[in-house]
C-alpha cells in the first residue's frame, strides 16, 4: 500500500503540469477514481493533456447547450469546431463519443467518456459515488464487463458548475496541444 503511494506521489509530481492544469475540485475526483481502482488491485491511469482538453471543452459545451430530447450527456452540440452528434446510446452514435479527442486534438485513439449531472453542483464525491451506483459507468472505470481486458493509459477530467466528465483512453497521450 505504502509502496502505491509513493509511485503515485512520483507519479503526480512528475505530471506537474497536469496537475497544475486542474481545479482542486478536477484533482479530488482523479485522486477518487485512482483510489477506488487501486482497491479493485488496479493501475494508475495517467493524466492527459489531449485528454483533459477534450473534457473542458465538452463540459463547456454542455453547459452553454444542454443536451435535449432523446440526446444524452455525451452528445455535442452545433456550436463549435467539431461535429455535432446525438448520443443515445445505439451503436450508430458510438462514434459521436470515440471520435471527439481525435477531433479536438493530435491523441491517436478513440475516448470514452463518462458524465454526471447534478443541479445542485457537481462535486468530485457526488460523481464518483453516482457512477459507482450506475453498472455502466461503474464498469469502465474498473474495467469489468466488455472493459475487463482493457488497459487504460489515459484519463483526462473536468468539473465545472453542474457537470463532472471524465474521458478515458487505451492509448498513451504521446501528443502536445502546443
Amino acid at each position: 500500500m505504502m509502496r502505491r503511494v509513493f509511485l503515485l506521489l512520483v507519479f503526480l509530481f512528475s505530471s506537474s503540469a497536469f496537475a497544475q492544469d486542474l481545479s482542486q475540485e478536477e484533482s479530488k475526483l482523479y485522486d477518487l477514481i485512482m483510489e477506488y481502482r487501486e482497491s479493485r488491485g488496479l493501475e494508475v491511469v495517467p493524466l492527459s493533456e489531449a485528454l483533459n482538453h477534450v473534457a473542458r471543452v465538452h463540459v463547456q459545451d454542455l453547459i452553454e447547450h444542454p443536451p435535449k430530447g432523446r440526446c444524452n450527456l455525451h452528445s455535442w452540440s452545433k456550436y463549435g469546431e467539431w461535429s455535432s452528434c446525438c448520443y443515445n446510446g445505439s451503436p450508430k452514435s458510438f462514434s459521436c463519443m470515440w471520435d471527439k479527442p481525435r477531433e479536438l486534438t493530435t491523441y491517436t485513439g478513440d475516448g470514452y467518456e463518462i458524465a454526471y449531472w447534478s443541479s445542485a453542483g457537481a462535486s468530485a464525491q457526488e460523481a464518483l459515488k453516482g457512477w459507482k451506483k450506475s453498472k455502466g459507468h461503474n464498469t469502465v472505470i474498473i474495467n469489468r464487463g466488455i472493459w475487463r481486458d482493457v488497459q487504460w493509459k489515459a484519463i483526462g477530467i473536468a468539473v465545472v458548475g453542474e457537470y463532472a466528465v471524465v474521458w478515458f483512453g487505451k492509448e498513451e497521450d504521446v501528443t502536445s496541444l502546443e
